[in-house]
């Protein structure tokens, strides 16, 4: 018997699933099966494909990071912040601003079934970028 929490992980696996169904993200597993940590263990990437320079759709955009904690997951959007934490509140996630450079928006899936509210945010920060390269 191991005293690891499974919670953080199966939030990511249900979070993951959710984004994998929207039309146009690409989950990026870094670590299939995480080690949840208080700092939060890197899970997933999720990026949108994006022509590269030759045409090749070789120029993915990273839009946010998974990162498993023991009873949640954290998600780090970099990309457009100000829409993911719009969204992520009106989705009622919690959410907070990371003071780096550059600046990025935390939301924190607590439950799995806020995988869906999750999911709808990082589609809302793609649409927002693809509209900004329209």
């Amino acid at each position: 018997m191991t005293d690891r929490n499974p919670q953080g992980s199966a939030i990511a696996e249900r979070v993951a699933a959710a984004i994998g169904e929207r039309d146009g993200l690409t989950v990026e597993w870094r670590e299939r099966d995480p080690d949840p940590t208080a700092d939060g263990t890197l899970a997933f990437a999720v990026e949108r494909p994006r022509e590269g320079v030759d045409g090749d759709g070789n120029g993915d955009d990273p839009l946010a990071e998974a990162y498993v904690q023991p009873n949640r997951i954290r998600l780090e959007f970099a990309a457009v912040p100000d829409v993911a934490a719009e969204v992520a509140t009106d989705a009622g996630l919690r959410v907070r601003p990371k003071a780096v450079r550059p600046p990025r928006t935390l939301a924190f899936v607590e439950d799995a079934d806020e995988a869906s509210s999750a999911a709808d945010v990082v589609a809302a920060v793609a649409e927002s970028l693809a509209d900004e390269d329209r």
